[in-house]
């Protein structure tokens, strides 16, 4: 079962109400402590009681609540996202809550082509694509990369 940290983003008119819209994605743009909170159910779950996670719809670029059943049996939880091994603020508690973290490094030509491709995919203008890559998700991939130590295992690619 894959519980993405995605679903944690804000919803779009509470950044716009904070200022942060045009930094969606930074650290500062999540409900961290409700993704710790999620990781503390998920370890220990209650008998009978399925847990609900959020998941992120990139066609709305939404949080959804509520659309990640796991169930109280479910032997393997894997959870992904940025700022798992961010060691500031809330996002501090996460790797304790983690029995293993992985950390993936693609060569810094794919990780941009691929981060590119996945917002003209959904429906924005390839000039405007390269613009919030460099403008936003650069200083972001900046900040994940010094946590990239915290990690059990880094995965290279070329």
């Amino acid at each position: 079962m894959v519980v993405p940290m995605d679903g944690f983003h804000l919803a779009q008119a509470v950044l716009e109400r904070l200022g942060r819209a045009d930094r969606k994605g930074a650290p500062d743009t999540f409900d961290a402590a409700g993704y710790v909170a999620l990781l503390r159910r998920l370890r220990a779950p209650q008998r009978g009681s399925t847990v609900y996670a959020p998941a992120f719809d990139r066609s709305l670029e939404e949080p959804i609540a509520g659309s990640v059943p796991v169930a109280p049996d479910v032997p393997l939880v894997i959870t992904e996202g940025n700022y798992l091994l961010h060691d500031a603020g809330e996002w501090a508690s996460v790797r304790p809550l983690l029995d293993e973290a992985w950390y993936l490094d693609p060569a810094e030509d794919l990780r941009l082509e691929r981060l590119i491709g996945r917002h003209v995919r959904h429906g924005k203008d390839p000039a405007y694509a390269r613009d919030w890559v460099a403008r936003s998700d650069e200083p972001n991939a900046r900040l994940v990369a010094l946590g990239r130590h915290r990690a059990d295992l880094v995965l290279t690619t070329v």
